[in-house]
């Protein structure tokens, strides 16, 4: 089959059954003279984590209003997987656009979408091509739509999810950083200043390579430093026997932020 004529796998992700159905019906209608076909469905965001690294869709056609995890979000994770699709949303409202732009999202439909307008995006799509893994990347740190439930950890082809309130604290070790929960450890690839920028009201710094749950915070231990020197302070946190050190450079932040504190 020559490149012209290639199929176009499309996955189409909604919560609504019917508005599925009608971009499933859009898509046959379009096969005359767009080859495509669907490579799967998903109800909702975490459906869509799950079932598309597998299906080998080369469009992803997204709502952005869905349960539990909204399209915006589901694009953002979905950059940092290699080969992700090409990213059209489709939704009922137009207060999204930008973010969906910033996102690097291919195309923005508006519910009802017409056939012609689905037809100009497939094309685009095809005439696209899969954008650098850089590029996605890029936009989806420059987003500005808010911070994530998720983080997302891309092991083989397949994102898992791990929600941000089970974090207990995120550690830069070389190019990853580390990422403790009370049930184990997950290696991603985000800058740790990015990740302190999106979450400030839920981590605070304790050292240039660490941030810390506020809310694991237990309290914190003090040991002497070397001679002539102030005692060095350790962060306390729930559910993980280790202890973090805090900087005396971020000592007096950590205070404000913490006003329990050294107490």
């Amino acid at each position: 089959m020559s490149a012209a004529a290639e199929e176009l796998r499309v996955f189409i992700a909604d919560d609504e059954a019917p508005a599925r159905a009608r971009l499933k019906e859009l898509l046959a209608d379009l096969r005359g003279e767009i080859a495509c076909s669907v490579a799967g469905e998903a109800a909702s965001g975490r459906e869509v984590i799950e079932r598309l690294p597998g299906s080998g869709a080369r469009v992803l056609l997204l709502d952005i209003q869905m349960p539990g995890m909204g399209g915006i979000e589901v694009a953002r994770h979905l950059v940092r997987l290699e080969g992700a699709p090409a990213v059209v949303f489709v939704t009922a409202h137009d207060r999204h656009a930008v973010e969906a732009f910033e996102l690097n999202a291919l195309d923005y439909l508006m519910k009802p979408v017409r056939a012609e307008r689905l037809a100009a995006a497939l094309r685009k799509a095809r005439a696209a091509g899969p954008a650098p893994r850089e590029r996605l990347e890029s936009a989806g740190r420059a987003s500005n739509a808010g911070a994530r439930e998720f983080f997302s950890v891309t092991e083989r082809h397949r994102i898992a999810l791990v929600p941000v309130s089970e974090v207990v604290y995120l550690k830069a070790e070389l190019k990853y950083v580390t990422l403790r929960t009370r049930a184990g450890e997950h290696l991603i690839e985000e800058p740790l200043v990015d990740i302190e920028r999106e979450f400030a009201e839920r981590f605070v710094r304790v050292h240039r390579n660490c941030l810390v749950a506020r809310a694991a915070v237990r309290g914190f231990e003090r040991s002497a430093g070397p001679a002539g020197e102030e005692p060095r302070w350790s962060v306390v946190l729930e559910g993980v026997a280790e202890r973090l050190a805090v900087s005396r450079r971020q000592w007096p932040a950590v205070k404000n932020a913490l006003p329990d504190a050294g107490h």
